[in-house]
């Protein structure tokens, strides 16, 4: 669980850093709350809470599918535009992060020549990438629905193995260790403890 749980941290914090790059809001907050909710799914398995686990995996479920609208976005699958601005909740133009900064990409600044453009406002162009950026981003987000996917099976094991252990514990004074019919023993016998040694 806990190599499980570095890898999700890892890649959800590597994911952050790309997202905080390129200002892509509604990535970054769910990328926090995926590393809160992995944080919570690790105390719960140390600690032996079912219900923090059990977040964990109503939270992955919500992951897995917040990973897959990523890629249909990227990809365009059914009307998304990567275009758009919906990934910064149309508070910026920014976009992707490896759109510009990618394997091989050759960015270059051209200043418009248009009249009434201002002069300091520049247009970037990017050439000679070796993997388009909305690939990069897919490859990204199926990395995190393969380890979710992993992570909520095990999360059901551990959850099935608590409930296991819950339901066979006979606690001292349970009901279990009475017979219904027999009522318990209304005096007990109490003995004397007999001192070790001389007590100044």
């Amino acid at each position: 669980m806990f190599c499980l749980c570095a890898f999700l941290q890892l890649a959800a914090l590597e994911r952050q850093i790309f997202d905080f790059l390129g200002f892509q809001w509604a990535p970054i907050l769910g990328n926090f709350l995926q590393i809160i909710v992995v944080i919570l799914g690790l105390f719960g398995t140390i600690q032996f809470r079912p219900r923090y686990i059990v977040v964990y995996t109503v939270w992955t479920a919500l992951w897995v599918t917040w990973n897959v609208f990523i890629i249909c976005f990227y990809l365009e699958v059914g009307g998304l535009s990567k275009e758009t601005d919906l990934m910064t909740f149309n508070i910026s133009m920014h976009r992707s992060w490896w759109r510009e900064h990618g394997p091989g990409c050759i960015r270059r600044v051209v200043r418009p020549s248009a009249p009434g453009i201002l002069d300091d406002y520049s247009y970037v162009s990017v050439t000679g990438c070796i993997i388009d950026f909305q690939y990069l981003e897919v490859i990204h987000s199926a990395i995190q629905i393969l380890l979710s996917l992993i992570g909520f099976v095990y999360a059901c094991y551990v959850i099935s193995i608590f409930m296991e252990e819950e339901d066979s514990f006979d606690f001292i004074g349970g009901l279990d260790t009475y017979s219904y019919r027999q009522p318990p023993q209304e005096h007990v016998e109490l003995k004397p403890v007999k001192p070790v040694g001389k007590v100044l």
